[in-house]
């Protein structure tokens, strides 16, 4: 019992081994940084959107889905999108990566929040596999006509709240979104994004832009986590999952409020503004990867 255990052991360390041995493959970094240029993208047409609607130029709220479809309508649009979708596919495998070996971990970081953020990147990781996914579907033509696509956040809410201790799960998801939006504006304010950047490679003026896009590009993104966090506690409260809303819908109810096209502009140029900051990373973010 004792040498299978061994054995079993030994295999899975040589399985370790190899996979970090892949990871380090300089083409890993390279999709890596490509990855954040692509979240980035996605992230300014959301926002540039929301603010053209915000303003009074056209453009609409949408979601990253919607961002994809409007690349598709551009010149060239199929080649932009093809593009974005290698990108993301990028963005997701380095996730994996970091969720899976762990390559950036620091010694002050406790074994609680390690965890907690290697089931996050997992998540995130999943995420933009699906993103990609209908990112190459627009490609090939197979959601050509499809409207916005329903609301993806309501039926998975649905689905959950159907099962046994659903409505906690639902909250409890909730409440941590939010806390994910508040710890967002924290890392804006305090400027803690800097510390993932190689600052020694910039120039005074591209620290300063650099600096400015992510405090804040952080907050709003929080801003937009946060209300979505309350729409799923309040579906949980109520047990209804059309109150369950994602990124468009968030940004749609921030434009409701009082004076809520000064609120939808901040946030929606924010959205942009962090877009900015992950082309920053593209290029000047240390990515370990072994």
């Amino acid at each position: 019992m004792v040498q299978r255990s061994s054995s079993v052991k030994d295999t899975a360390q040589r399985a370790e081994h190899a996979v970090r041995q892949a990871a380090a493959n300089p083409w890993v970094e390279r999709l890596a940084r490509f990855g954040y240029a692509a979240k980035g993208v996605v992230y300014i047409v959301v926002g540039v959107l929301a603010a053209m609607t915000a303003l009074g130029f056209g453009g609409q709220t949408t979601n990253s889905r919607g961002a994809l479809r409007t690349i598709l309508t551009q010149p060239f649009g199929k080649v932009l999108l093809g593009l974005v979708a290698v990108g993301l596919i990028g963005y997701a495998l380095w996730r994996f990566v970091q969720a899976g070996l762990d390559p950036e971990r620091k010694r002050d970081d406790g074994d609680l929040k390690r965890i907690g953020l290697r089931i996050a990147y997992a998540i995130s990781g999943v995420v933009y596999v699906g993103l990609a996914f209908t990112a190459i579907q627009l490609v090939r033509g197979a959601e050509r006509g499809r409207g916005g696509g329903g609301n993806a956040s309501q039926d998975w809410t649905a689905r959950i709240l159907s099962q046994p201790f659903g409505r906690w799960l639902i909250g409890i998801v909730g409440l941590i979104i939010i806390g994910v939006g508040i710890f967002q504006i924290y890392k804006g304010y305090t400027a803690k994004f800097r510390e993932k950047l190689k600052l020694n490679e910039m120039s005074s003026t591209e620290q300063t832009w650099a600096t400015r896009s992510g405090k804040f590009g952080f907050p709003a993104r929080g801003v937009v986590f946060g209300v979505i966090g309350i729409f799923l506690v309040q579906a949980a409260l109520k047990y209804d999952p059309s109150k369950a809303q994602g990124l468009e819908g968030a940004l749609d109810a921030l434009g409701q409020q009082p004076f809520g096209w000064i609120i939808l502009a901040v946030v929606a140029l924010g959205l942009a503004a962090y877009g900015v900051f992950m082309l920053v990373q593209a290029r000047y973010r240390h990515i370990v990867t072994s």
